[in-house]
């Protein structure tokens, strides 16, 4: 885990319900258990500040940085996925991005992870599709300068078919049971007793749980493969993550009160 990523998860997972908002020596606080030392806490402040994902502000406990608007909106968005707090909205019609260039190849791989991460798949260089709009693909397509047409369309045969053919379901499949199988044991041996433990286990669970949103766009349950392991993967993940819920909480609000 890298010190950027942790600081998105904090702001994400805990800072976004509690105002958005922190001192840098909170944030050195909240990232200690992580192994972070305050001088990695504030270059990665200074690197998302400068991505635009982070501003200034004036706190009462001194200078603080909140989130920004577009930091929000994809916090938001992943937390929905993250969580699946987000109700199904499958009408069988398919959300279709057809670039009209492409980009150089630097740009292009970023472009192509910002597509996954905002539950797209490829069908082809320049055709993607997702069972639902991103609202911030207009977002990610002008900051590569790249133009599209979008719309809304259904597939002519089976859309499990076109499902499988722009996700690898089945390698996500195996991965997502080999991740309870890797993570059985190591969440089992944590309790709720000390909070700065808990905390830290259930952060790099979530990292290693946030990965699957690269590669899983959500899809409805029509479109996955009979007794699809996502589903008692995500079960797993939700019974460790509110059972240290409690913990949790108490260390990140002990980290802000701190004065």
């Amino acid at each position: 885990m890298r010190a950027r990523s942790a600081l998105f998860d904090v702001y994400g997972g805990h800072l976004r319900e509690r105002g958005g908002a922190a001192t840098i020596a909170a944030l050195v606080r909240l990232l200690e258990p992580l192994d972070f030392a305050a001088p990695a806490v504030r270059t990665a402040v200074s690197r998302t500040v400068r991505q635009g994902w982070l501003e200034p502000v004036r706190l009462p406990d001194g200078p603080g940085y909140a989130m920004t608007p577009r930091a929000e909106r994809r916090l938001d968005e992943a937390a929905a996925r993250i969580y699946r707090t987000r109700p199904s909205t499958w009408d069988g019609r398919w959300h279709v991005v057809v670039l009209e260039e492409l980009p150089a190849r630097e740009a292009r791989d970023r472009l192509a992870s910002s597509l996954q991460l905002l539950g797209y798949g490829a069908l082809g260089p320049v055709t993607w599709v997702a069972p639902r709009p991103s609202p911030e693909l207009a977002d990610v397509l002008t900051a590569e300068d790249v133009r599209g047409s979008t719309f809304h369309g259904e597939h002519e045969g089976d859309p499990a078919e076109l499902a499988a053919r722009a996700w690898d379901l089945g390698t996500l499949g195996l991965d997502y049971a080999r991740f309870v199988a890797e993570w059985e044991p190591v969440m089992s041996a944590v309790d709720g007793t000390s909070p700065p433990s808990a905390f830290a286990a259930s952060q790099r669970f979530l990292h290693a749980w946030r990965k699957f949103l690269f590669r899983d766009p959500g899809l409805p349950r029509e479109l996955l493969p009979g007794d699809w392991p996502g589903a008692g993967a995500a079960a797993f993940f939700d019974r460790h993550t509110n059972r240290l819920a409690p913990a949790v909480a108490k260390f990140v609000d002990d980290c802000l009160a701190h004065h």
